[in-house]
């Protein structure tokens, strides 16, 4: 789930991570940029035309997410988030990743029921938004056995 994704290159690379892995949807809540954005298509070399993809209020996806039992991981900077590798990715599971330039709100960080991030080894304190969200993707997919 991205929240509020402003830039259609990174739109587009997480579709294209979604394929590749793949993953059931992603879901796009407030977007701020056009699904189909021509960056949109052209980062996602047409996986905007394979992937499953949603776009709705937050609010109607976090009550769709709670209906049918996905638990939701916040990716986050944040003083409580774990390692993604210490969670449990096998069951349903949703990625919640924020804006490129702020991250997720605050109001999204609490609704979800955990919070994680990718551990920075350099000088940065994150990465791109496309980027974390292959990480964590494919974090998921070697736990439930398909990598």
């Amino acid at each position: 789930m991205l929240e509020a994704v402003e830039k259609p290159g990174n739109l587009g690379a997480v579709l294209r991570t979604a394929d590749a892995a793949p993953v059931d949807a992603v879901l796009i809540g407030d977007p701020r940029t056009d699904l189909f954005n021509p960056n949109v298509i052209r980062a996602s070399i047409g996986c905007v035309f394979t992937v499953p993809t949603v776009a709705a209020p937050v609010a109607d996806i976090l009550a769709f997410l709670r209906e049918k039992g996905i638990r939701t991981y916040a990716a986050a900077l944040a003083p409580e988030a774990r390692t993604y590798t210490e969670c449990d990715f096998r069951g349903p599971t949703a990625l919640v990743m924020g804006t490129e330039a702020d991250g997720l709100t605050p109001q999204m960080r609490e609704a979800c029921d955990e919070t994680i991030i990718v551990p920075m080894r350099g000088r940065i304190d994150s990465l791109n938004v496309s980027v974390a969200t292959a990480v964590l993707t494919f974090e998921a997919v070697r736990q439930r056995g398909q990598a």
